[in-house]
């Protein structure tokens, strides 16, 4: 598996070398081009460099002095996309947690084919109520936003009505020891698998268990959904990544293909929820 930062930093670096070829084509050396933009050397070193992103006045102020005012909005989009690959939580949680569930609404609503892999938790779209508010609790706590669980949990479970919408498929892979995190009390981690036996008989729905004691061809990951071909969602710890580059959803599809290939269903999968549900009491 590359790295799901590179996206992010491949974006970065393709705006910082178009940059550097405007003022280059313009005939100016750092120093000038720092002093047209009325700002220290340093500063046109950190962004050529990608150690800093440019803001949007940055890019219009840099166009300007090399005479390239008609490239400064397609600059400034180019760099909104690269920042908005890799955003932090923090950031993230400034509009709530309700608003973080909200906030990816239209990019479900437009997807035809799903593939989440989930690796701590049950995937977002099979939680229950209670379910969702405890996961949401723990990351509220973790990283202080714990101010609206209610609101984001019933946020999370309206979103989950994709599920019986028409035209939509969905493959979802877990690791078998999602089925027995702590995450929640033993009697909500129970009707959790209770309801997550009663999606995976859906027609539109395919659960894969990836057994932990079985043979694989990959070790456990972030989690990750793919939406249809065009962009794979990945949620670290610190932030979410947004991966839109051809090639690195190529690479998470054949980790989902490498990984579903190893994974049980039906009765299988059955069966491993039900030993769950089992040890949960």
């Amino acid at each position: 598996m590359t790295s799901p930062l590179s996206s992010a930093q491949a974006a970065r670096t393709a705006l910082a070398t178009r940059l550097r070829h405007l003022r280059l084509d313009a005939g100016l050396a750092g120093h000038q081009l720092s002093l047209a933009c009325g700002w220290h050397p340093a500063k046109t070193s950190r962004i050529e460099n990608t150690r800093a992103v440019p803001s949007d006045a940055d890019i219009r102020a840099w166009c300007a002095a090399c005479g390239a005012d008609g490239q400064a909005e397609d600059l400034i989009a180019a760099a909104r996309s690269a920042t908005s690959m890799y955003v932090e939580w923090k950031r993230l949680n400034r509009a709530g947690l309700a608003g973080l569930q909200q906030e990816i609404v239209p990019l479900v609503e437009r997807t035809r084919a799903f593939r989440v892999y989930c690796s701590h938790v049950v995937p977002g779209l099979l939680q229950t109520p209670a379910y969702a508010a405890a996961v949401i609790t723990a990351y509220g706590t973790f990283h202080g936003a714990a101010d609206d669980v209610e609101a984001a949990a019933a946020a999370r479970v309206k979103r989950s009505k994709v599920l019986h919408k028409r035209g939509r498929q969905f493959a979802f892979l877990i690791e078998e020891s999602v089925l027995h995190s702590r995450i929640a009390g033993p009697e909500t981690t129970a009707a959790q698998l209770e309801h997550l036996a009663e999606l995976a008989g859906l027609p539109q729905v395919s659960l894969g268990i990836v057994a932990t004691r079985a043979p694989r061809p990959l070790w456990s990951m972030e989690s990750f959904t793919v939406y249809d071909d065009v962009q794979v969602g990945i949620e670290l710890l610190s932030a979410r990544v947004t991966i839109t580059a051809p090639g690195e959803i190529a690479t998470y599809e054949r980790a989902f293909a490498d990984l579903a290939a190893s994974a049980v269903y039906g009765v299988g999968a059955m069966a491993l929820i039900r030993r769950a549900a089992a040890a949960h009491g």
